[in-house]
């Protein structure tokens, strides 16, 4: 297999496992997304020291915070990347999944705005139009359901963010999540105790459960490793569009096997969101074409 396939393999592999995600969530819908949220904090960051440990690569946690700037920067990409996870967990365990799916959706042209916003990118007519549209089919949700479209507005913002977090910080995608999930471990170690203190806390009642709360590190850490094999191997046009594969399978399991109810508001709002991509997705993809034919510079 060329270098080009193993990079389309782990990005689908990658994209799936996020995008069925869903249905490990729901599982655990017994448990309070925030002790979930905990879990996975703690038992992703004892997969990624483990992942760095057998890399031998543990001393590079200190490049990621190696001053206070940096260790802001850290702290931020933590906060953003948990809220995220919590709105995500707390919407598949509460029957909006779909909202959630829609946020991901909406994900890469948040980017493009925060791009203009933080990095001061130039919209280009295509990525202009698609954020607009993008907004009016919030705007279009919001006033069918009679209420703003929160889960799917917080679950692009707080990735968005994370994504520019991402852009300000030099050290690796698993050195970087190992570093804000160390710095949230406390935190979620606090909250675990008090749940356990209380009597309400669910790991160690019964086999099952403890199983499935501790797979939520390996759950979380496998995807971000083959995304990042897959992205230092293919264009980020490719990228941009395999991603989608993401969710569109959290849309097929909200609406399939959760039977969450699509509306005819859902319905316009997707489409505008959609339309909004295609039109993205073919302008990125032609100038990933237009990059590759031009030679570079002597």
């Amino acid at each position: 297999m060329t270098e080009g396939g193993k990079g389309i393999a782990a990005i689908v592999a990658a994209c799936t496992i996020w995008g069925l995600s869903a249905l490990y969530y729901k599982l655990l819908d017994h448990v309070p997304p925030l002790e979930v949220l905990a879990h996975r904090t703690i038992w992703s960051f004892v997969f990624f020291a483990g992942v760095l440990i057998a890399q031998r690569r543990l001393t590079v946690l200190r490049q990621a915070l190696s001053n206070w700037k940096d260790v802001a920067i850290v702290a931020f990409a933590a906060l953003m990347i948990s809220c995220n996870w919590f709105v995500f967990i707390s919407s598949i365990q509460t029957g909006h999944a779909i909202e959630a799916s829609m946020g991901y959706y909406t994900f890469p042209l948040a980017s493009v705005l925060m791009g203009a916003i933080f990095f001061r990118e130039r919209l280009g007519p295509a990525q202009a139009a698609a954020v607009a549209l993008a907004a009016i089919a919030v705007v279009v949700l919001a006033a069918g359901l009679g209420v703003a479209p929160w889960i799917p507005i917080i679950v692009a913002a707080t990735f968005a963010l994370y994504g520019v977090a991402k852009k300000w910080l030099t050290v690796g995608p698993v050195v970087s999540v190992t570093a804000e999930v160390m710095l949230l471990s406390p935190i979620a170690a606090v909250l675990l105790w008090q749940a356990h203190h209380a009597g309400t806390g669910h790991y160690g009642t019964d086999i099952p459960t403890s199983l499935l709360l501790m797979f939520s590190g390996l759950l979380t850490g496998t995807p971000l490793i083959l995304f990042s094999y897959a992205a230092r191997r293919l264009t980020m046009a490719t990228v941009g569009l395999l991603q989608y594969i993401n969710p569109s399978l959290q849309f097929l399991c909200a609406t399939l096997i959760f039977r969450e109810v699509f509306s005819i508001w859902h319905a316009i709002a997707f489409g505008l969101i959609w339309t909004a991509l295609a039109i993205y997705t073919t302008a990125l993809w032609r100038q990933d074409r237009v990059a590759r034919r031009v030679p570079p510079s002597v």
